[in-house]
């Protein structure tokens, strides 16, 4: 028998329980039905019956009283069908009398219907005259007076039976309301209680199934369905049977395989000399190797399994928007230098830790965590500072020589020692040009240096943003002109205030429109613009120069770095000093460009409020 069946019969109860409340119903409203013909059959004939017989019998006294009054009686022709009219409805009151009292009071309206007849005759014979009112009021009117009596009588006993006759009905009506109301209620209870059981008894074998699919989801591959009969459940149980069998025996021959290929890979990040740290997506430390030992503490009792956390509040919130970028889909984080280092206390000394971040990928290709190298830098930055320091050094021992040797080529081409060839002009001239250039270079050094040192230090004030750029603009032009560029400014109209370093955002502009004027041709333009977006105002430099190599695009805000084959060349630092500078502020400095359609550099400072 198929499991359609046996969930078929479990309901057979409740169908034979409405069909068992349906034939009480319809036996009942057949009765009901059978007693409604009978009182219209009976009583409704009598009815009729009484109201022919009074009708005729008005017409006909009607008829006898007018000829009378006359003074010209004579026997009306239509007596005879006011009589037959009567005889006609007495004789089916007669057919219908069934109630008790009513024969008798049939029998009573004929003998009053004869008596009324021979007064009726007598009238005829007695013609007109003094005779003839005497039949009329003394023979006649008590005749009348007696046959409409019993008529209305009979009339009585009908209307009285059929109201009893109807409350009759209505008590059984109501009786049957309560039987049937009991007896649906009763049933619909037998065969609910008798249909939920047949269906548990059929619903066993599946929480047998159940229970087993639950076990072997929990590992237990020993977990067995044992399920009588042929139905659709047994084959199922035996499927699930069969998966099991299969799964205890692929996990028999892969987990000694799996174990080894987890130690190989524990094995592998412990071996590395940084701390390595692997999250999931909500942010929760899963993996980790000896190094990490000293930066991972365990989640307080009560909170989830395998649970870890960063020890240190510092290392948590430098690494929480690394994590949402990788988790967002932005891709892996790479440091851009040493200043993104973590000094952190290890005990024995303070350490240096630079951040990475990549994705853990799924088969699908979906982010499922984040894997965060911590390379110790510690001694990589102190050699960093190191070199700063010579630099720094090398650069301020510079500045005297320097500025001698500019000096003295300045009076050369002043001609104060004395009047100078061509050749000299231009030789001296070619120097004077490497020395701004060997000048530039050394303030950016000296620049570079103290941001090392001491960080950006910053003097805000509000400031017009249309003010800096006219500033800008006016220190700038020269050079433009020399080269013949056009120096376009429609942001010098922006009336934005903006909260900032004058000076510093001085050098920033200085770095971008010198960097604009060196790589633009002759009869190009270099356009200022600035707006105000959203509590910050972004101001823009762009020329029609050659353009930006996207694989540089980043590079270039790096130290010492420039666009290969890029001519003239720079000492490499200006764009990553004006960045540090733009987020002292607390801004973002970038660049949009493509190879021979030129480049807008963008940045952006905090609106000054009122």
């Amino acid at each position: 028998m198929t499991l359609r069946t046996k969930l078929l019969l479990a309901q057979l109860p409740l169908l034979l329980a409405v069909l068992a409340v349906g034939l009480l119903g319809v036996g009942t409203i057949a009765n009901l039905s059978q007693r409604s013909e009978r009182i219209a059959k009976e009583n409704y004939s009598s009815l009729r019956a009484a109201y022919e017989m009074n009708s005729a019998l008005e017409r006909l006294h009607d008829a006898a009283a007018t000829a009378l009054l006359s003074g010209h009686y004579t026997t009306p022709e239509h007596f005879s069908e006011f009589k037959l009219a009567f005889e006609k409805g007495l004789h089916q009151q007669r057919e219908s009398s069934v109630e008790a009292g009513e024969l008798e009071a049939t029998s009573e309206v004929q003998r009053a219907w004869t008596d009324y007849l021979d007064a009726l005759q007598a009238l005829e014979r007695a013609g007109q005259g003094v005779q003839s009112r005497e039949i009329y009021f003394h023979q006649l009117m008590p005749s009348l007076s007696r046959v409409q009596k019993f008529v209305d009588h009979i009339v009585t006993i009908n209307q009285s039976a059929m109201i009893q006759k109807g409350e009759h009905a209505s008590a059984r009506a109501m009786d049957f309301r309560t039987t049937a109301l009991a007896v649906s209620l009763g049933a619909l209870l037998v065969g609910l209680l008798v249909s939920l059981a047949i269906t548990s008894r059929l619903l066993q074998p599946m929480a047998m199934l159940g229970r087993a699919v639950q076990r072997i989801g929990g590992g237990d591959f020993e977990a067995r369905v044992s399920v009588g009969g042929r139905d659709e459940v047994t084959r199922l149980a035996g499927e699930i049977n069969l998966m099991a069998h299969r799964l205890r025996q692929y996990r028999q021959s892969s987990l000694s395989e799996l174990l080894l290929a987890q130690q190989a890979s524990q094995a592998a990040i412990d071996s590395l000399p940084d701390p390595v740290l692997v999250f999931d997506l909500a942010g929760k430390i899963r993996h980790f190797n000896h190094e990490s030992l000293n930066l991972v503490v365990p989640e307080p009792l009560g909170q989830t399994p395998l649970g870890w956390r960063v020890r240190d509040p510092g290392l948590e919130a430098h690494l929480a928007p690394l994590l949402q970028q990788v988790i967002s889909g932005q891709g892996p984080h790479h440091p851009s230098g040493f200043e993104e280092a973590i000094k952190l206390d290890f005990g024995d000394g303070d350490r240096y830790l630079l951040p990475r971040a990549t994705p853990v990928r799924d088969a699908a290709d979906s982010v499922k965590g984040v894997t965060v190298v911590l390379q110790d830098v510690t001694r990589l930055r102190l050699f960093d500072q190191l070199k700063s320091d010579m630099v720094a050094t090398v650069a301020h021992e510079f500045r005297t020589p320097l500025t001698s040797l500019r000096m003295a080529i300045y009076l050369l081409l002043e001609q104060v020692p004395g009047p100078l060839a061509d050749k000299q002009r231009e030789l001296l001239e070619a120097a004077r040009n490497d020395c701004e250039r060997v000048q530039a270079m050394v303030d950016d050094l000296l620049d570079l240096s103290r941001i090392s040192d001491q960080g950006v230090q910053l003097r805000r004030q509000p400031v017009p943003a249309g003010e800096m750029i006219a500033y800008a603009l006016e220190q700038h032009r020269l050079a433009a002109d020399n080269k013949g560029l056009r120096l376009i400014a429609p942001g010098i109209d922006c009336q934005a205030l903006v909260l900032a370093d004058q000076d510093r955002v001085n050098l920033v502009f200085s770095n971008l429109l010198a960097n604009a004027i060196r790589h633009t041709p002759a009869g190009g333009e270099v356009r200022l613009f600035a707006q105000s977006e959203g509590g910050w105002v972004r101001f823009e430099v762009s020329d029609s120069g050659e353009g930006i190599p996207v694989e540089h695009q980043e590079a270039i805000f790096r130290k010492f770095h420039g666009v290969p084959g890029a001519k003239p060349k720079g000492s490499g630092l200006g764009l990553f000093i004006a960045r540090q500078a733009v987020r002292s502020h607390g801004g973002e400095l970038g660049v949009e460009s493509r190879p021979g359609q030129g480049s807008r550099f963008w940045f952006t400072l905090p609106q000054a409020t009122a």
